[in-house]
């Protein structure tokens, strides 16, 4: 064989050894088909039903791992709530299935129609978009100096098929598109209630409407999944409840909603079905009230096992009618056999003042 040859069989080589390394770096990869067990690993459901399948993703920068074999399903119309500590890779997450990060191993299957399947890995983030993949941001990101009504144009744009020049030229088509375009952008400010705002500019807005307006120029690429970034941050208890009430419009109209949140109280009143990360594995999944009592979800967020945390409670009263240990700390529900109860404020400890995320061991500077 000549030199060029070998040289040529020893690239190969590399590739084959390395498939999961598209940079070449020669890092030590996870080798395929040796997956970790997964939270998911036994959950049912028609796979028809399925709007969105991440596999075991993987997500390093330098040596630091952000999300290590996470998979997540999500069904079609679907609520679903990531949560976790600060740092656990929840936005690291979206990233991936954003195409804002492309992961090192993994796969992530949308399906915009039953049947139609795509694969986002490897995708930009404009491509993504109109497959109908939106998202939102934990920072709001709109552009101050246009009006509403301007910032939810952009988001039809990504729909519209004339070029600059049709529009240079005034032809029909563009023109007709333009005022279609402009009509969808009155009917989301309406259904996210803002239309009474619609020529005001973005900046003018209170925080929690420069929220919903996010949103509904995310709604104006037509999506069929929406992924909302921590949409209560920062937002006061009647914005909350605006909020949860929009949330729950969208997914009336056939929309999957995605949804990073730290406030329980939110998730707990709208999620169908929660995921929970720490430290960029998922450790929990399952309906709201399963996965707030789980032991590993309680240790992820308090710090410690959850019979410490029952300990560290101190002796609870019981009355003969229990049937098992009763719940950490004060709860309206009284003695339970289901372990103890992680309650509100140990989630969402950034409001209330108390342990939560970030406050504890384990939290971190969220990545990405």
């Amino acid at each position: 064989m000549s030199r060029g040859g070998s040289h040529r069989a020893r690239r190969a080589g590399d590739a084959v050894a390395h498939p999961s390394d598209p940079r070449g770096t020669g890092a030590a990869q996870t080798v395929p088909g040796a997956r970790r067990p997964s939270v998911l690993d036994g959950v049912g459901g028609d796979p028809g039903d399925l709007v969105v399948e991440a596999r075991d993703l993987s997500l390093r920068f330098g040596g630091v791992t952000s999300l290590d074999g996470v998979s997540l399903r999500q069904r079609r119309g679907e609520i679903l709530a990531v949560i976790g500590p600060n740092g656990a890779g929840k936005t690291s997450l979206f990233n991936c299935l954003t195409g804002a990060y492309r992961p090192q191993q993994g796969s992530v299957i949308f399906w915009p129609q039953p049947g139609r399947p795509a694969e986002l890995v490897g995708r930009r983030p404009h491509s993504i978009t109109r497959l109908g993949v939106a998202r939102t941001f934990q920072n709001i990101r709109l552009f101050p100096a246009l009006s509403a009504l301007e910032n939810v144009q952009i988001g039809t744009e990504v729909r519209q098929k004339y070029g600059p020049l049709s529009v240079v030229l005034g032809l029909p088509h563009a023109r007709r598109a333009e005022r279609e375009g402009v009509h969808r952008a009155v009917e989301l400010l309406d259904l996210v209630g803002l239309r009474h705002r619609t020529h005001e500019l973005a900046s003018s807005l209170p925080y929690g409407e420069q929220r919903r307006l996010e949103i509904a120029r995310a709604l104006g690429t037509e999506p069929r999944l929406l992924l909302l970034d921590e949409p209560a941050a920062g937002t006061n208890p009647a914005e909350k409840r605006d909020l949860a009430a929009l949330i729950t419009r969208i997914a009336d109209t056939g929309v999957s909603v995605l949804l990073i949140e730290h406030d329980m109280g939110l998730v707990m009143s709208l999620a169908t079905s929660v995921a929970v990360l720490n430290f960029g594995r998922m450790i929990a999944y399952g309906p709201p009230a399963e996965v707030q009592r789980d032991p590993a979800v309680i240790e992820a967020y308090l710090g410690a096992s959850a019979d410490a945390a029952t300990s560290a409670a101190g002796p609870v009263p019981t009355s003969s009618a229990s049937a098992g240990p009763t719940s950490a700390g004060p709860t309206s529900a009284g003695p339970t056999s289901a372990g103890p109860l992680l309650d509100d404020a140990a989630f969402d400890g950034d409001a209330q003042g108390g342990p939560g995320p970030g406050s504890g061991p384990v939290g971190r500077k969220e990545l990405g």
